[in-house]
C-alpha cells in the first residue's frame, strides 16, 4: 500500500515562502501521478498542483499559477511544492495524494480533481498572516 507523509507546513507572513514535502513509500512502480490539494475550514478540497511521476507533465490551479512550483525527486521518493508570494487566502490544510490506478493518465484534464486519487496523506497546515 502506498503511504504518503507530508511535512514543511507552518506559519508565515504574506509574501513569504514555504516548501512542502511529500514522502512516498513507493513512487516509481505504482504511482502514476501525485497531486497537492488544500482544504480551508468551511470550504471544499481543491486541487493545487499535480505532477506525473514517470512522464513530463504538471498542472496548476489558476489561483497559484506563477507562485507555486511542483517538482519530484524519484530517487528520494519525494514530491515537493514550493510556495512563493504566499497570500492569506492560501491558508489551508495541504494534502498530497497519489493515483495508482492511472485515472489521471487516462483523463489528464481532470488531474486537479480529488476523485482521481486513491491514496492520501494526513496533511500539513499552512497559515499565512497578513
Amino acid at each position: 500500500m502506498v503511504q504518503l507523509v507530508e511535512s514543511g507546513g507552518g506559519s508565515v507572513q504574506a509574501g513569504g515562502s514555504l516548501r512542502l514535502s511529500c514522502a512516498i513509500a513507493d513512487i516509481s512502480d505504482s504511482v502514476a501521478c501525485v497531486g497537492w490539494f488544500r482544504q480551508a475550514p468551511g470550504k471544499m478540497r481543491e486541487g493545487v498542483a499535480t505532477i506525473y511521476t514517470n512522464r513530463d507533465g504538471t498542472d496548476y490551479a489558476e489561483s497559484v499559477r506563477g507562485r507555486f512550483t511542483i517538482s519530484r525527486d524519484n530517487a528520494e521518493n519525494t514530491v515537493y511544492l514550493q510556495m512563493d508570494s504566499l497570500k492569506p487566502e492560501d491558508t489551508a490544510m495541504y494534502y498530497c495524494a497519489a493515483d495508482t490506478i492511472g485515472y489521471t493518465v487516462a483523463t489528464p484534464k481532470f488531474r486537479l480533481l480529488a476523485t482521481g486519487y486513491n491514496h492520501w496523506g494526513q496533511g500539513t497546515q499552512v497559515t499565512v498572516s497578513s
